[in-house]
């Protein structure tokens, strides 16, 4: 493969769900006197190549479990080479590999200058990651892929990016992170309702598939909902700052993808729900950096 089917076959537009997270879990730390650059510069490099060995690692089991092939949904919208046979499996599971030693080694320094603990997280990561999509677990076909992602997104990595930053651990990041996670989950479901009848087809049981779906487009809107309230109860629990209300300014947009999935579901629909999750997260962080630059009193 050439560099630049190499980088697209990485889907970097996905990237931003782990710069959501790890920066989050980093702001955390920064509002509680903890912010290192440079320690912030390695987890990101080490969660994006995560991020990465991830993705192309999918790959590499959808093809052999006969799952992605030519003509497949996902081969409609994005590079997809290994589908189309244009690249042979084994170099698929070499640059995979290779991804996730990019991430071992962060995951070491960071543990020896910071916490060893890290090295616990690193590794749940790396099994979720795996497992997600290999044998004999394979989690996105039993209808754990919205709960393993989640997991990974709006737990795991907020919370060794706070450990990185602070060298220690609390459950404030992953608490704080849970909005983030959430529309990440969001993205993979708004993904597997579009395909449910083709992942329905070739055996793979998503949620979607499992529930159904107009329950998986109940579950959709209930969980949109919930993102937001979970912003209010942190602002009212004080673990996050006023500024979070910002976070409202995407809910217009919110309302109208919850209910655009109540009618045909557009083959657009995780990109959408992605730009969503993408313009909420960026607010949700700037309202972190506004606590810290100015920070304001709840007055309640």
């Amino acid at each position: 493969m050439d560099a630049k089917t190499i980088f697209l076959s990485t889907r970097p537009w996905s990237f931003t769900m782990t710069f959501s997270s790890v920066t989050m879990g980093t702001l955390t730390a920064a509002l509680a006197g903890h912010f290192n650059p440079i320690l912030y510069a390695l987890t990101l490099a080490g969660m994006v190549a995560f991020h990465a060995a991830t993705n192309i690692l999918n790959d590499f089991f959808d093809v052999r479990h006969g799952v992605d092939k030519a003509g497949a949904p996902t081969t409609k919208y994005r590079l997809h080479p290994a589908a189309f046979g244009q690249t042979p499996l084994s170099s698929i599971l070499g640059l995979s590999i290779a991804l996730y030693g990019v991430t071992v080694v962060a995951g070491l320094y960071l543990a020896f200058v910071s916490n060893l603990l890290i090295l616990a997280v690193t590794g749940v990561g790396i099994l979720g990651s795996v497992f997600y999509t290999a044998d004999p677990l394979v989690l996105k076909a039993r209808g754990l892929g919205e709960v393993t992602v989640f997991s990974m997104w709006g737990l795991l990595i907020p919370l060794g990016a706070y450990m990185v930053q602070t060298g220690t651990y609390s459950l404030s990041p992953a608490v704080a992170a849970l909005p983030i996670g959430l529309l990440v989950a969001e993205v993979l479901l708004a993904n597997n309702i579009r395909d449910i009848e083709y992942d329905g087809s070739v055996g793979t049981r998503t949620l979607a598939v499992s529930i159904g779906a107009r329950r998986a487009e109940k579950v959709y809107a209930w969980v949109l909902g919930a993102v937001y309230i979970l912003v209010i109860a942190g602002i009212q629990g004080r673990l996050l700052p006023i500024w979070s209300l910002l976070v409202f300014l995407t809910s217009p947009e919110a309302f109208r993808l919850s209910k655009m999935f109540r009618g045909a579901v557009p083959d657009n629909a995780d990109p959408r729900t992605a730009g969503l999750a993408l313009r909420f997260s960026l607010l949700y962080m700037g309202s972190l950096v506004l606590a810290i630059l100015i920070p304001v009193r709840i007055p309640f």
